[in-house]
């Protein structure tokens, strides 16, 4: 991690200040950068599952393309790493606060708290701590509708007139307490430090956003009033012709589009909805998912997902899911273009994380069920009285796991047992493949996991035990992934990042850099203080070139 930080002085001054007194849109000047222009808008793009090796792939066989457009008008960073663990909340958060999780205490969108009380309770004293925190689809008021329970009508195509303000969609029965309040926690106020967004709105500008559940309340930050318009659909809810819209990715390119119109509204001056003239926002931009779901479907619409063999090539869906995404950033750019905003509006592209294994001949499926109850019973055997060890576990293709013991002896005998265990796999085709050490490449336990995370032993967030996998390996019960993240292999974490600005040329830096370093750049395009940002300070994080 580069340990210089960097300041820069707000440009913002009272001829700024009127205008967004008047609700107009502010442009400021880019620290850092001479000529005529001057950045007033950022639109942040994310694409789910993007490595840096598609989006190669995609400009040198689509020469023409928006993506291949991009790339020559910005600054490429072909070294970018997402986050450990590389799952969508850490990965977003990074990019929004600057920080790693053990800065901002996010970790996962599913985890365990040692400190919080479990959701639902009503009576906290003498309520024994220890709680899930869920942060997905579970959390809200109603899972299976698209607008999460707020009874649209004409739904499907009418979900933009969802609020802007998807925290009433949450149920509070579902999260987690707090026991000092003995009041729900709610995901914007489980964020330790603040963001992008709380940044540029102290400082009068408009913010928007689109994510893909309600819970993203958690990048308002621990104000709570970060983003002046969230649009997040739902999309874990039923879809027409689907169990949901992940589960079809024609289905997955549909509910994208929704997200994507929402910010075509606000390239016009509306809110999400254009029910309402706001002002283009300073910050804004939206989260794709269609890439995903193409490298995570063994089949969809007759077709293959993920890879050919090999793991280079994609194949028909994931190429389909990268014309759909490619298709949304044309349409963004005319928009900008139209709008006369082509000359003050920098866009910055990378994803949470990537997928991993490409290679479907790399992959194993692996029973993480069967890893757990195994561990369990080897601790009861040699610890008749105590607890099941493991209280919680989260595991895609990484395995964390907390346990009821927190003592060194407890996780040292967890990563023996792991490290000691082979286990039985499946193959693409179903055929049985064993793996020592439980399928883990890395184990990480008690102290080395808090030293990984660059926290505290009493950090109450942080898990017990932190394993990476052996290349391939998806922790799954059944036969529907052939992809997944959440882990460290390098195509979890290895995500393009391409900042495009407004009369630059292409330049391609290969240096490792992280996501993080797009929160602390956000704000000295706008011309606002990076070290603004609580993670950015703590950490270090520097801005990245843009020049």
């Amino acid at each position: 991690m580069i340990s210089k930080r960097v300041a820069f002085r707000s440009v913002l001054g009272a001829t700024a200040a009127a205008a967004v007194a008047a609700g107009l849109a502010v442009p400021a000047m880019a620290a850092g950068h001479s000529g005529p222009h001057r950045i007033g808008h950022v639109l942040l793009l994310s694409v789910d599952g993007l490595h840096e090796s598609d989006l190669k792939w995609y400009v040198g066989t689509h020469p023409h393309s928006a993506l291949a457009a991009l790339r020559a008008g910005g600054v490429s960073y072909t070294g970018a790493s997402t986050p450990l663990p590389s799952d969508s909340f850490p990965g977003m958060v990074g990019q929004v606060t600057g920080g790693n999780p053990g800065t901002t205490g996010v970790y996962y969108d599913d985890t365990w708290n040692r400190a919080l009380l479990p959701a639902g309770t009503t009576d906290c004293k003498g309520a024994a701590p220890g709680a899930e925190v869920s942060y997905t689809e579970d959390a809200d008021k109603n899972p299976d509708a698209l607008d999460a329970g707020q009874g649209l009508p004409n739904l499907p195509g009418g979900i933009t007139a969802m609020t802007g303000t998807p925290r009433t969609l949450l149920n509070p029965a579902k999260l987690p307490v707090d026991p000092r309040t003995c009041k729900p926690v709610y995901p914007h106020s489980y964020l330790k430090v603040n963001t992008v967004f709380e940044v540029a709105r102290k400082h009068g500008l408009r913010t928007a956003w689109s994510d893909k559940h309600p819970a993203y309340d958690i990048l308002n930050g621990p104000s709570g009033a970060g983003i002046d318009d969230l649009f997040t659909p739902e999309i874990n809810s039923k879809a027409p012709g689907a169990s949901d819209w992940t589960k079809d990715n024609a289905a997955t390119q549909q509910y994208d589009g929704y997200k994507a119109q929402a910010v075509l509204n606000e390239i016009d001056g509306y809110d999400h909805a254009r029910r309402t003239r706001t002002g283009t926002p300073a910050v804004f931009g939206m989260n794709f998912q269609a890439v995903s779901t193409a490298q995570k479907l063994p089949a969809s619409g007759g077709r293959p997902g993920g890879y050919e063999n090999g793991g280079t090539v994609p194949g028909p869906v994931l190429r389909s899911a990268l014309d759909a995404v490619d298709g949304r950033i044309a349409a963004f750019r005319a928009e900008l273009a139209r709008r006369g905003l082509t000359g003050s509006t920098a866009i910055i592209l990378s994803a949470k994380h990537g997928q991993s294994p490409t290679d479907p001949q790399a992959l194993t499926r692996v029973d993480d069920g069967a890893v757990i109850d195994g561990l369990n019973k080897a601790w009861a055997a040699a610890h008749p009285q105590a607890k099941p060890l493991v209280a919680f576990s989260v595991n895609d293709d990484a395995l964390q796991l907390w346990f009821s013991d927190r003592s060194q002896a407890a996780a040292d005998f967890a990563a023996s047992y792991l490290r000691s265990h082979p286990v039985t796999g499946g193959t693409i085709t179903g055929a049985p493949r064993t793996l020592q050490a439980s399928g883990t490449l890395k184990i990480y336990a008690g102290r080395a996991t808090a030293r990984l995370f660059g926290t505290t032993a009493r950090d109450e967030r942080r898990p017990d035990l932190f394993a990476t996998v052996q290349h391939g390996v998806v922790f799954t019960g059944g036969k529907g992934k052939i992809a997944e993240h959440g882990g460290g292999d390098p195509q979890d974490r290895h995500v393009p990042l391409v900042i495009a600005m407004p009369g630059a040329h292409s330049r391609t830096y290969v240096r490792p850099v992280e996501t993080t370093q797009i929160a602390p750049t956000i704000l000295r395009l706008l011309g606002l203080d990076p070290s603004a940002l609580q993670a950015v300070a703590r950490e270090h994080t520097r801005p990245l070139r843009t020049s």
